[in-house]
């Protein structure tokens, strides 16, 4: 699945052209927020237009959509040269620096999980810029380094996308992503003696890494003709490496030259008898096919097939498939389905849909451990295979529990919890006894006992009641006057749920009041409430997130001159959608890594993907025109009376591509010259969509962000 959330990624400019665009570079005079107009580098004007059912649509901006020219990596340092001048000038930007890297430097572990009779986890000492895998022989014997990825580059812009052990734990496949690329490369490291083999396979995406015998199955597109961080990504395949092997000679285990535009994703079953194939077209719904890996040359069967619906082949056991779904039932259920009677009327309903979102289920051996979903938070019941309910998991507030790794032959399991004031703590669960016991708890300078959470629901324009979660200091004076921002997604069936951010601290302890909006579009209520929030009910989303705004303002939490809002990917559209519909309602605007451009996206790497949710230009007029009417891109206001606005996007981001942004803010910049905030993007080096980034990046990007927020908001942090 091509979910856009906010993970990072960035493009490399190279000569193109022999005419290179003239940079004018325009610094400031003097630092004063208050200056009636800024200065912005000048953006040049092309002479491209588009029909769309007999509408012409200029796209002045079209040329900085080449990633390799000399023109647009021009403009792109003359836009930061600016950018970083004014955030230099912030006089307290370098005392939140210090303070994040204060705050940031605590150990960090992931659940560990066992395999071969091993035990493996992540682990981070505090300020590296990637985790670290080790390896244990028990529990409480020492571990050892399996894999740093901080060795796999100087900055730490490599960084680990995946991995995958034999059962014999002999051999380790990892594949790493560069830069924030979306596309990752694959190397084998033999575990015991640490030796990396010379299997390399390249131009990987969107794929796992599954062993079989003395090889993995694995999903690629062949080398791009072009830019490949730019270039639309089509034909992708499934192919079985053999070790010891070059790529090229790799066997081809599917493709489908009808359809260049699915995907495929291939895993194999924890008793290696069965490859599953999930095909997709988009980023909800999907068709699902098995191959008989006992079998050979034998063909791959449905399931089941249509993209309606989700399939996800958790566990093969004994002749039976358990799969969680939500066909005919938005809300998600586990069923059984036998091999040899794959009809849907066949199938055996395990865990029936219920009242909250069953989001996700882990079965091992004779349990399982259902993950439901109420009102945004989870809720955590076991069963066995039979669907029995013989215990809930008892949590220590509302917050988010994932991971959960069972412990093969001890009857054990691990799983974190984690909540907005609640730092990941790792917990070890006993089946026997049904108590969880702490494993691992991080050692934070920070104070959250300071610190409340609470859900409120209020009620959006047509009247749906919409959750809403809000964090702030014990104690909090409702005078309007609280530096507030609110974050929110809405779209591709993501839900938000309660969870820990490090950076969201240096906001909390200055008197910041951190909201979370969980619109429609997204997961939180099941299918229905997706849908409500997509194609020609796109619109929902925004003024769900508008109401979250008045409702802050209306309960005196904040005023318009302390409102921040954030939100990046789908959510960066969402940011850029309401500044443009609202541009009153708030301060400050901190689009990140958005979808600007509505009428294009499909057009480049995996867009084509997200027509799910959105519909394209080509469509039909209607949807043409729904999509130009709140396009972020297309509907820049002029003389609008911005907020100030800080567009955030990365050169090496191939999931939205950066040309959004630039045209974007070339747009804003244009028709707001003499607007009282600033309008400006900062676009990182070396950086993709948000997954992998190095510690140092995110550290920097932070204290650019709430550096620019305090400033518009007149708020000065750590004052003391």
């Amino acid at each position: 699945m091509f979910f856009l959330i906010l993970n990072s990624k960035i493009f490399n400019f190279r000569i193109m052209k022999k005419f290179i665009l003239p940079i004018l570079i325009l610094t400031f005079v003097s630092f004063d927020n208050k200056k009636s107009s800024f200065e912005y580098p000048e953006t040049k004007k092309v002479d491209s237009v588009d029909t769309y059912f007999g509408v012409e649509v200029k796209d002045n901006y079209r040329w900085l959509e080449d990633d390799r020219s000399e023109e647009t990596a021009n403009w792109v340092k003359a836009q930061n040269k600016v950018t970083f001048d004014y955030l230099e000038k912030i006089p307290f930007r370098k005392k939140i620096n210090d303070r994040l890297t204060e705050v940031w430097n605590y150990e960090k572990f992931s659940v560990p999980f066992k395999r071969g009779g091993k035990y493996f986890f992540f682990k981070n000492t505090g300020l590296q810029n990637q985790s670290v895998l080790y390896i244990q022989d028990h529990l409480n014997k020492k571990e050892k380094v399996l894999l740093d990825p901080n060795k796999l580059s100087k900055d730490g812009t490599v960084a680990l996308a995946g991995l995958k052990l034999t059962k014999d734990i002999k051999y380790l496949a990892y594949s790493i992503a560069r830069g924030g690329s979306d596309w990752n490369e694959i190397f084998v490291k033999e575990v015991k003696t640490g030796k990396i083999l010379k299997d390399h396979i390249k131009w990987v995406k969107f794929s796992g890494i599954s062993w079989f015998k003395d090889g993995f199955f694995y999903s690629s597109y062949d080398k791009p003709e072009g830019s490949a961080l730019s270039k639309k990504n089509e034909f992708h395949k499934v192919y079985y490496h053999k070790l010891g092997t070059e790529q090229k000679e790799d066997k081809l285990i599917y493709e489908n030259k009808k359809f260049p535009m699915r995907n495929y994703y291939v895993s194999v079953t924890d008793d290696e008898k069965f490859l599953i194939m999930s095909e997709t077209e988009s980023t909800h719904g999907e068709s699902v096919y098995f191959k008989d890996l006992e079998k050979e040359n034998s063909e791959f069967v449905k399931i089941a097939d249509g993209f309606k619906y989700e399939y996800k082949v958790l566990e093969h056991s004994e002749g039976k498939f358990y799969i969680l779904t939500n066909d005919n039932s938005p809300k998600y259920k586990l069923v059984e389905v036998d091999i040899k009677n794959l009809e849907i009327k066949n199938w055996k309903e395990i865990l029936p849909e219920k009242e909250n979102v069953l989001k996700s289920c882990n079965i091992k051996e004779s349990k399982i451990i259902a993950n439901y979903m109420k009102d945004a938070h989870s809720k955590v019941e076991i069963y066995d295979l039979k669907g029995n309910l013989k215990t809930k998991l008892k949590l220590p507030t509302i917050g988010t529990v994932g991971g959960f790794s069972y412990l093969k032959g001890e009857n054990m399991a691990f799983y974190n919890f984690t909540s907005f004031t609640v730092p990941s703590i790792i917990y070890k669960y006993d089946f026997k006894t049904g108590k969880s016991v702490i494993y691992k708890k991080p050692k934070i300078n920070f104070d959250f006992e300071n610190y409340e959470t609470k859900q409120i629901f209020y009620k959006s324009k047509d009247g749906t009641k919409v959750p809403m979660f809000i964090v702030h200091k014990k104690g909090l004076k409702m005078d309007g006057n609280n530096p507030t921002l609110l974050y929110a997604y809405g779209g591709f069936n993501i839900s938000l749920t309660p969870s820990f951010s490090v950076t969201r601290l240096a906001f909390l302890e200055n008197g910041g009041v951190f909201v979370m909006a969980n619109l429609r579009g997204g997961g939180e209520y099941g299918e229905k409430w997706h849908l409500d929030g997509t194609k020609m009910h796109k619109q929902n989303v925004f003024d769900d997130f508008i109401y979250a705004a008045e409702y802050l303002i209306k309960e005196k939490y904040t005023s318009s001159e302390k409102l921040a809002i954030q939100g990046g990917s789908n959510g960066g559209l969402l940011v850029g959608a309401v500044t443009n519909q609202r541009p009153e309602l708030f301060k400050v605007a901190l689009p990140a890594v958005g979808v600007m451009d509505m009428l294009r996206y499909q057009k480049f790497t995996i867009g084509w993907a997200w027509a799910g949710d959105y519909g394209t230009s080509d469509d039909s007029k209607e949807m043409f025109e729904y999509l130009k009417n709140y396009s972020p891109l297309h509907n820049v206001k002029k003389n609008g009376k911005y907020p100030a606005v800080l567009v955030s996007t990365a050169d090496h981001d191939d999931r939205v591509v950066p040309a959004h942004s630039f045209k974007y803010i070339a747009e804003l910049q244009s028709k707001n010259k003499n607007n009282k905030n600033p309008l400006f993007i900062r676009i990182g080096v070396d950086a993709g969509h948000g997954a992998g980034k190095p510690t140092e990046k995110i550290i920097e990007e932070y204290s650019d962000i709430w550096a620019f927020l305090f400033y518009n908001m007149n708020v000065e942090p750590y004052k003391n």
